[in-house]
C-alpha cells in the first residue's frame, strides 16, 4: 500500500483494496444464504427455525466482530506513520482478546439461549430447530473470532485478496457440508435446519486454519512472526484496544440488532409464514448490503492510512468516492430488486403466501437501502479517523430511540402490520446517515490542510 498522489491513483488504489473485500463479504454472507435456502427446502418450520437462530446470532457476531474491527484502523495508522514494528504486538493482543470474547459468548449462550427462545412462544418444532442450529454453530465461534483478527490484520495492510481466496474456499465447502448434514447425504444423518449450524461451525474451523497457514506461506506476512513470537497478555493494551473497538462493536450491534429485534417481534406477533417471508427479505437485502459494507471497510483502511500519514486531503477524496459510489450501486441494485422480487422469493420457498408477502417486504426494503449505504460508508470513514464515541451515540439514538419504537408503533397500532417494522427501520437509518454526515463535517474541519505538510510526494510501504 502507498500514499497515492493523483486522484486517478487514489481511485485505482481504492478499487484494488475494495473488490477483494467485496468478494470476501459476499462469500461470508453466501454461507448464511446457503443455510437459509437449503433449510427452506426441508420445510417452513426449518426455515423459520434457522431464521430465528440467525437473528439471535447475527447481532452477537457483528457486535463482537465490530470490536475486533479495531485492528484495521490501528494497524493502518501504524503503517501510515511507518511504525510497522508495533503491529505484531498489537495483533497478538487482539488474538488473546478474541479468544476471551469467544469463550464469554459461549458461556452466556449456554445460560440464556433456551430461556430466550421460551419467551418467544414459538412452535415446538421451530424452537427445537433454532436451539440446536445455534448449538451447532457455536462449535465454530472460537475460530471465527480469531480468523477475523487475522483477516483485519491482512486487510489493513492492503492484502485484501488473501482473505478473499480463503473465504471463497469456504463457500463450496459450506454448501457441501449443508448438503450432507441437512439432507442426510454421504452417510450422514438428515438433521434438517440443525445441520446447517454444524456445517457452518466446521467451515469456520477450516478457514481459520487456512488463514494461519497464510501467515507462514506469504513472504510479506512471515517477517511479523505472528504465531511464532508471542507477547505476554496485557490488560492495559486490551483496555486501549477496547476503547476503540467497543464503540465500533456497539454501533454495529445496535444496527444489526434492530433487524434481529424486528424478526423476534414478528415471531411473537405474527405467524410462521410471516417469519419465513421476513427472513427471505432480510436475508437477500443483507446480501446486497455486503456491497456498501465492503466500501465502508475499504474506507476505514484507506482513510486510516491517510490520517496516519497526515494526508487529510486524500482522506476527503477517498470519502467522496466511497460514499457516492455506495449510494449509486445500491440505487441500481434496488431497481433489480423491484423487478425480480417474487422470482427471488421463489429461490427460498415454494409456499405462495410466503412468496407474496416477501415480495411486499422487498418493495419497502428498496427505500431503506440507499440510506443504509450512505450511513455505512460514513461510519467507515469515521472509523478511519478513530472517531468512534460520538458515532456510537448517533447509532444508538437513530436505531433504538427512533427506528425500533416507530416500527413497533406502526406494526402494532396501524393496518401496516409487519411492514411497519421495515418503515421504522428506514426512518432510523436515514437519521443515522444525517447524524454521521454532520459528525464527519465537524471532524474534517478540525483537520486543517493548511497546517499540514505537502501531499505531493510518494511514499511506498514495504
Amino acid at each position: 500500500m502507498f500514499h497515492a498522489k493523483t486522484f486517478k491513483e487514489k481511485l485505482g488504489l481504492f478499487l484494488t483494496i475494495l473488490w477483494p473485500i467485496m468478494v470476501t463479504q459476499l462469500s461470508l454472507h453466501a454461507m448464511t444464504l446457503v443455510d437459509t435456502i437449503m433449510s427452506g427446502r426441508v420445510g417452513t418450520d426449518d426455515l423459520a427455525g434457522v431464521a430465528i437462530g440467525s437473528s439471535i446470532w447475527m447481532p452477537v457476531f457483528t457486535g463482537i466482530n465490530g470490536i475486533l474491527l479495531a485492528v484495521t484502523p490501528i494497524v493502518a495508522q501504524f503503517l501510515g506513520r511507518g511504525e510497522n514494528h508495533k503491529i505484531r504486538y498489537s495483533v497478538n493482543q487482539f488474538l488473546y482478546l478474541s479468544l476471551i470474547l469467544a469463550l464469554l459468548v459461549i458461556l452466556i449462550g449456554s445460560l440464556f439461549l433456551d430461556p430466550l427462545l421460551s419467551l418467544m412462544n414459538l412452535d415446538d418444532a421451530v424452537h427445537h430447530v433454532a436451539f440446536h442450529y445455534l448449538i451447532g454453530l457455536s462449535t465454530g465461534i472460537i475460530p471465527l473470532f480469531m480468523f477475523n483478527v487475522i483477516r483485519n490484520f491482512f486487510d489493513a495492510q492492503g492484502f485484501t485478496r488473501i482473505t478473499m481466496f480463503i473465504t471463497i474456499i469456504g463457500v463450496p465447502l459450506s454448501a457441501l457440508l449443508n448438503y450432507a448434514l441437512i439432507f442426510g447425504n454421504f452417510g450422514f444423518p438428515a438433521l434438517g435446519g440443525i445441520g446447517a449450524g454444524y456445517a457452518t461451525g466446521i467451515t469456520y474451523w477450516v478457514i481459520f486454519l487456512i488463514s494461519i497457514l497464510m501467515t507462514f506461506k506469504i513472504s510479506a506476512m512471515r517477517h511479523y512472526k505472528l504465531f511464532i513470537q508471542w507477547a505476554k497478555p496485557s490488560i492495559s493494551e486490551w483496555k486501549k484496544q477496547l476503547s476503540i473497538g467497543v464503540p465500533i462493536g456497539l454501533s454495529i450491534f445496535f444496527e444489526a440488532s434492530i433487524f434481529a429485534v424486528m424478526t423476534l417481534l414478528i415471531g411473537m406477533m405474527f405467524s410462521t409464514i410471516t417469519i419465513a417471508a421476513n427472513q427471505i427479505a432480510l436475508n437477500f437485502t443483507t446480501l446486497i448490503f455486503m456491497i456498501p459494507l465492503s466500501i465502508s471497510m475499504a474506507l476505514t483502511i484507506l482513510v486510516g492510512y491517510s490520517v496516519g500519514g497526515q494526508k487529510y486531503k486524500s482522506a476527503k477524496q477517498y470519502t467522496l468516492v466511497g460514499v457516492l459510489g455506495g449510494a449509486g450501486i445500491l440505487g441500481i441494485a434496488s431497481i433489480f430488486l423491484f423487478l425480480f422480487r417474487e422470482q427471488i422469493a421463489r429461490l427460498y420457498s415454494s409456499d405462495p403466501q410466503v412468496i407474496i408477502l416477501a415480495g411486499q417486504f422487498f418493495i419497502i426494503a428498496i427505500f431503506y437501502q440507499i440510506s443504509d449505504a450512505i450511513q455505512s460508508s460514513l461510519q467507515g470513514v469515521l472509523r478511519g479517523y478513530k472517531d468512534v464515541k460520538i458515532p456510537f451515540i448517533v447509532a444508538f439514538t437513530s436505531y433504538w430511540i427512533i427506528g425500533i419504537p416507530v416500527g413497533y408503533t406502526l406494526a402494532a397500532f396501524t393496518s401496516l402490520g409487519p411492514k411497519g417494522f421495515w418503515i421504522g427501520i428506514t426512518i432510523g437509518l436515514t437519521c443515522a446517515a444525517i447524524g454521521f454526515f454532520v459528525r464527519l463535517r465537524y471532524i474534517q474541519k478540525q483537520k486543517s490542510p493548511e497546517d499540514l505538510p505537502s501531499e505531493n510526494f510518494y511514499t511506498p510501504i514495504k
